[in-house]
């Protein structure tokens, strides 16, 4: 595990341009690449993932998934272990929304402990925006059900990073509180 803070703001210039037209969902239509940074922070200061790769991962997540970004193009450039995490995180989008959701926690037992920290840390992001700033006309009752899906996805992946979990724990029942008061 080299310090590899070059390559990491390589990635989120990289990612910057990738992400730059996209909004998030939430209300207040965010840029993108908020969610992205905010996935490797909480990978580096709540976890104290010190592992560049991770990191560099972390700032990648989405950009196969919902940019013009192809999994050779992230290897060419960042390497065969980040493209590997970003691969593992990354949704199949030619199949239906509920059955990605179905196959993400399936999976979740089975990728590296690299993408766990990643999943770990994007549905940290992810319940907090729908908790906090949620996309317009969704009701509290699809708000939870997002929550608990989180859930069972975060669920096949315990045992990789405490701090991250608890935090995630936090995000949870936040949220359930929220929506169940």
């Amino acid at each position: 595990m080299k310090n590899d803070l070059p390559k990491l703001l390589e990635a989120i210039n990289f990612a910057a341009k990738k992400h730059s037209k996209q909004k998030r969902k939430s209300a207040d239509g965010l840029p993108y690449i908020n969610h992205v940074l905010q996935v490797a922070d909480l990978l580096a200061n709540v976890g104290k993932v010190k592992d560049y790769d991770v990191l560099i991962a972390a700032v990648l997540h989405d950009t196969i998934e919902d940019t013009e970004t192809s999994k050779q193009e992230i290897t060419k450039l960042f390497g065969a272990t980040v493209s590997k995490y970003v691969s593992e995180v990354t949704d199949n989008k030619n199949l239906p929304k509920a059955k990605r959701k179905e196959l993400q926690i399936k999976h979740a037992p089975h990728i590296s402990d690299g993408a766990k920290l990643i999943k770990l840390g994007d549905k940290i992001s992810n319940i907090s925006d729908v908790c906090e700033n949620p996309p317009a006309g969704w009701s509290e009752k699809r708000r939870l059900e997002y929550v608990e899906w989180g859930e069972n996805v975060i669920n096949g992946l315990r045992g990789v990073n405490s701090n991250l979990e608890k935090r995630f724990d936090e995000t949870v029942a936040e949220a359930k509180e929220k929506f169940q008061s």
